[in-house]
């Protein structure tokens, strides 16, 4: 199987809502808007909101609970002042701040806010790594970062590009 996420999708209890709040943060809507499903084009991939309920029903399984944090989704900054930038106009547009931003053990800088579903979004900003003009990581090699260096704990550290193996990369 090939390494690629093609559509991340959340589960929403109000997908106009939920739509709203994307739109405010400057999502590119994909499409017509539809009442139980919005699709976001973004830098390699889609969002995709959709009811909790057809995801339930869709799925076989019942939605996490409200508030439980089972995966963040990241996005990463060109700066610390963009990180900054992004946390406000997420609460601005309706999310709520999870945690503000900081330095953080690796060596970033990051903080985390919630959509008007609970679900968190983490915005960094990582100085080891390249981004391309999408705004998308580029492919790298990875280093380890002496224990000592990270308070006792081994960090993974982007160090270099290389070539992708595969065609669709």
């Amino acid at each position: 199987m090939q390494a690629r996420i093609s559509v991340i999708t959340l589960g929403v209890a109000n997908v106009p809502r939920a739509r709203d709040f994307y739109q405010a943060l400057g999502w590119p809507l994909s499409g017509e808007p539809q009442v139980g499903v919005a699709f976001f084009g973004n830098a390699g991939s889609r969002l995709a909101l959709y009811s909790l309920e057809a995801m339930d029903e869709e799925s076989g399984e019942p939605a996490a609970a409200p508030g439980s944090i089972r995966m963040t989704l990241a996005m990463n900054a060109e700066s610390r002042e963009l990180v900054d930038a992004a946390l406000a106009e997420a609460v601005r547009a309706g999310g709520t701040l999870l945690k503000p931003a900081q330095e953080r053990f690796w060596g970033g800088y990051s903080g985390y806010f919630a959509d008007p579903d609970g679900h968190a979004r983490e915005v960094a900003h990582n100085p080891f790594w390249t981004l391309d003009e999408d705004g998308r990581a580029a492919a790298a090699a990875v280093n380890r970062r002496p224990a000592a260096a990270s308070g006792g704990r081994r960090t993974l550290l982007a160090t270099e590009e290389i070539p992708c193996p595969q065609p669709s990369c």
